[in-house]
């Protein structure tokens, strides 16, 4: 049985710069079969269910290329980035259990279903619960380990846990495991090798944080002698099958082109960039190199919510604030950078990030009858319909979300859970969580 989604206006391919009107999507189990005019796919599938989104927008579901699933929202302030790593979060992983994860996830996951996020990249702790809660609320997820490879950072995940997700989810449709470290400081000479050569025999993406902060670069050259992507092109490690660097703020002229030069995505994330005072990432140069550049909200504790619409808005001005030029990164080119940006950042670009024949069925579905959508004017001129989505829309927008060829969101509502229930499982580990960091700093103040 296919289903035939219609609504007044899609935007199915941001490279291409084109608003459809009176525009449907026709989906068969996990695969679009056609895109063009809604009465024209009528007519030729008369068999179809259609489903009439009416005054909405209908885009392919965005790709949040960075993110952290955690329950430290608002309790993780003002602090540069590696003095929050040190007080905030190190402590948290020290202490943090599979329960409570997995229950981070369900809820983050949901909340960026909600928000028209269909594709999440999580960097996270005990993955096989990331996985069990993708699967469940329907979510398409590459994992991420976060992994600590280095004695004084053995209370992360380990390449064992990386290597058992590895092997046990390699080959599902909707989770794709990678290799994770979560700094390349995190990790000693033989972390380093380890995490290059899993990459290689899996066949797989290798994930980092890298150049996030100005404070690291004299760390790089204590240590490797070199900068951040000439030190990483030495080692091997964008040799791997596909790698992608997270934030990459602080990326010179040259390290830029070895970056393209290997094929290496960025994930860039720039409410969290600013919010820890870490800097302006060199998106348009990065872009101008031919990278493929991705945009993420990074998590819920350096956000604070994972909301991708305002990540597009933040990109644009944030690129346009940076440069004191106002035509940086237009609408069309950040909208470009959630969608097929970061499905090429994960090398995923012939499945997911556009609305064509033969890719996946991720649709979203953003309202159009709305303050925020007004003016609507597809076409002329004034053709507005990238900046108000860029511009003004909001996650709660979203009306609808279909992953894989089935619905999650409809009518505003996620389908397959109980937000009430996450909510609550969420709030329900977080006292112990809380106490336990709460024990272990007495602990090491005496």
């Amino acid at each position: 049985m296919s289903t035939l989604l219609v609504a007044d206006l899609a935007v199915p391919d941001a490279t291409a710069r084109q608003v459809l009107q009176r525009a449907g999507v026709l989906v068969e189990g996990d695969t679009i079969l056609a895109v063009g005019e809604a009465d024209a796919l009528r007519a030729a599938h008369p068999d179809a269910v259609v489903e009439d989104l009416g005054e909405a927008v209908l885009l392919p579901g965005l790709v949040n290329a960075h993110h952290h699933s955690g329950v430290l929202r608002g309790t993780a302030e003002h602090l540069p980035v590696w003095k929050w790593l040190e007080v905030h979060i190190d402590p948290m992983h020290r202490v943090l259990r599979p329960e409570e994860a997995e229950a981070a996830a369900r809820l983050c996951y949901a909340e960026g279903l909600l928000a028209g996020t269909t594709t999440v990249v999580d960097m996270w702790r005990y993955m096989d619960g990331a996985a069990r809660a993708a699967r469940d609320l329907g979510n398409r997820l590459v994992t991420v380990n976060y992994v600590g490879a280095h004695p004084d950072h053995d209370f992360f995940d380990s390449h064992d846990d990386n290597e058992r997700m590895l092997q046990d989810w390699s080959g599902d449709d909707r989770v794709t495991p990678w290799v994770g470290l979560e700094h390349p400081f995190y990790a000693d000479d033989a972390g380093l090798r380890r995490a290059i050569a899993m990459a290689h025999e899996h066949g797989t993406g290798l994930y980092t944080h890298c150049s996030e902060s100005r404070d690291e670069l004299p760390d790089w050259q204590a240590r490797f002698g070199a900068k951040p992507l000439v030190a990483l092109e030495r080692l091997g490690f964008l040799d791997a099958p596909k790698v992608a660097l997270a934030h990459a703020v602080w990326l010179d002229d040259e390290e830029i082109g070895i970056a393209a030069a290997h094929g290496v995505g960025v994930a860039h994330a720039p409410v969290s960039n600013m919010k820890l005072a870490s800097g302006a990432a060199p998106v348009v140069k990065m872009l101008e190199a031919g990278l493929a550049v991705g945009l993420g909200t990074d998590g819920e504790k350096e956000n604070n919510n994972l909301d991708m619409f305002e990540e597009l808005k933040t990109a644009s001005l944030l690129a346009k604030l940076s440069s004191m030029d106002a035509a940086t990164l237009d609408a069309w080119e950040v909208l470009a950078m959630a969608t097929v940006g970061g499905a090429r950042m994960l090398g995923m670009e012939d499945r997911i990030g556009r609305l064509a024949p033969g890719m996946r069925a991720d649709v979203i579905a953003v309202r159009t009858d709305t303050p925020r959508m007004t003016p609507l004017l597809p076409d002329g001129p004034f053709e507005n319909v990238a900046a108000n989505l860029v511009h003004a829309v909001r996650g709660s927008d979203v009306a609808f979300s279909m992953v894989g060829g089935d619905a999650v969101v409809r009518d505003g509502r996620l389908l397959t859970a109980d937000v009430r229930e996450l909510i609550d499982g969420a709030r329900a580990v977080v006292p112990g969580l809380f106490a336990r960091r709460a024990a272990l700093a007495d602990s090491v103040e005496r």
